[in-house]
């Protein structure tokens, strides 16, 4: 059976598709498509260009329109692509005429992000978690990857009447038993991993959260003096990683979750539930935020969204605002009278809007230089301490058995 996802390294250069609708304006659109190309980056792409259309709603059985398609066919023709992006989910009918068009491999934003996925997936936990993602995708696709269709399997004696079964027909069957293994073995891998939360003791749980490469495992690193993977691309965290941290002598375990991203795909999201339990199941929730992103606030609604899916919502929240190293602004002559957007404030000013508001659920810091870290520690104390108190008020506070985290 032909496979949908990728599993070998993608060196194709690729051209990007995008649109511009009336729920997302140019702006937006370019932007998307920036995330694309760091998308098709961490999966090993050669992003070369970038092709967007306005258009009242997604052409339903090409994507784009015909004009649009003659120019990408031509580029394609003309450069050696060997790869187009689609940043959206399309349809079984859109991609299989964009690839009857084109004449080279088509993946949409979902089936680029489950790649990436599976290259990054390194336990058994995290590779049966995208495994079941990726049959859950192609199992409504399976038509468009059989040119055999009339092809159909008789049988021999009384028991096998009738024209027999379509290859369809067996390969719908064959991914359908193949998902419920899959969720029979992550029952049980979620089985084990809630006992072993179980076995943590009355310690008060922290998870990190954020959008993808904001630096929750630099911070994780730092807090915990460990050692977890972390690089400037997308997705460098799947497995959860959980660490023992003590501040002040006072310890709580710390977790660092997979990143969450726009148009995350609900068979990923699903598929991870059991991943994300540490984060429906901590005590305190520390939601990074990449300051020195131009639409950080939007990236912070994803987060919130996608929280609100896993049952994550409503939880005790630290905003930690990190890459204040990386901010920049442009201060705006004083005769430039055009309206003044992000990119015109400086941090200090920023400090001052709406973030304000949130006291001491609020702080700045920089984990790639330390900065702000001690005010950071005292934070965290402060809200581990109360948490504590309020669970266990018999207990105190006199971990002299731990020692205190620099």
């Amino acid at each position: 059976m032909k496979e949908l996802i990728i599993t070998e390294t993608l060196t194709e250069r690729a051209v990007l598709i995008g649109l511009i609708t009336p729920e997302q304006n140019e702006a937006k659109a370019n932007e998307y498509l920036d995330e694309l190309a760091f998308l098709a980056e961490t999966a090993g792409a050669e992003p070369v260009k970038k092709f967007l259309q306005r258009l009242e709603y997604p052409n339903p059985v090409t994507f784009v329109g015909t004009g649009k398609l003659q120019e990408i066919k031509e580029y394609v023709l003309e450069n050696e692509i060997g790869l187009v992006l689609v940043d959206d989910e399309l349809s079984p009918k859109q991609l299989k005429n964009l690839e009857n068009e084109l004449q080279i491999k088509i993946l949409d934003r979902t089936t680029l992000i489950l790649d990436i996925f599976a290259q990054r997936a390194q336990t058994a936990h995290a590779k049966t978690q995208v495994e079941l993602a990726q049959y859950q995708y192609l199992l409504p696709r399976l038509t468009r990857l059989w040119t055999h269709l009339e092809r159909q399997r008789g049988g021999i004696g009384i028991g096998m009447k009738g024209p027999g079964e379509t290859q369809l027909e067996t390969d719908r069957r064959i991914i359908l038993d193949k998902i419920s293994y899959l969720k029979k073995q992550l029952k049980e891998i979620d089985r084990q991993k809630s006992t072993q939360r179980k076995n943590r003791g009355k310690m008060v749980r922290v998870a990190l959260v954020g959008y993808t490469n904001v630096g929750k495992s630099t911070l994780m690193n730092v807090l915990s003096k460990s050692d977890v993977f972390a690089e400037n691309k997308l997705f460098a965290t799947l497995d959860t990683t959980v660490r023992k941290v003590i501040i002040h002598n006072l310890p709580f375990l710390l977790s660092d979750t997979v990143g969450f991203i726009r148009k995350l795909p609900t068979h990923l999201i699903e598929s991870f539930k059991s991943t994300l339990d540490e984060v429906r199941e901590a005590d305190l929730l520390l939601h990074i935020v990449d300051i020195s992103h131009p639409n950080f606030e939007e990236q912070i609604e994803i987060v919130s969204k996608t929280l609100h899916e896993i049952d994550g919502k409503g939880k005790p929240t630290i905003l930690i605002f990190n890459k204040i190293d990386a901010y920049t602004y442009v201060k705006k002559a004083e005769d430039d009278l055009t309206p003044r957007t992000k990119a015109n404030i400086e941090l200090n000013e920023l400090k001052n809007t709406w973030m304000s508001k949130l006291h001491d659920n609020c702080i700045f810091i920089s984990a790639k230089e330390k900065s702000n870290l001690d005010e950071l520690k005292d934070l965290l104390y402060r809200k581990v301490k109360e948490i504590h108190v309020t669970r266990f008020p018999y207990n105190d506070f006199l971990f002299q058995e731990y020692d205190e985290v620099e």
